[in-house]
């Protein structure tokens, strides 16, 4: 199951991507090279093959990961207490 991303999390995100979207994205591709190689190039690959911004459809696989992660550290704090 997949935590609940709450408006903190939301929010401390978004502060992050918007201020520097491209460098925060490139920053993201490097990230993913280490953490997971896997989902990077999966991300990679959807990007190329739409008809839609590829870099815009990064950009929010990319957030997602990165809600999704934190929101999982923020879970497994909280149970561990």
């Amino acid at each position: 199951m997949l935590p609940v991303i709450t408006e903190e999390i939301s929010a401390e995100i978004f502060t992050e991507v918007f201020k520097d979207v491209p460098g925060w994205r490139k920053k993201m591709i490097h990230y993913l090279k280490e953490e997971n190689p896997e989902i990077n190039t999966a991300i990679i690959e959807a990007a190329n093959k739409t008809d839609l911004d590829p870099k815009a459809v990064a950009l929010g696989a990319y957030m997602t990961y990165l809600l999704i992660e934190r929101a999982t550290q923020d879970q497994e704090i909280f149970s561990e207490d």
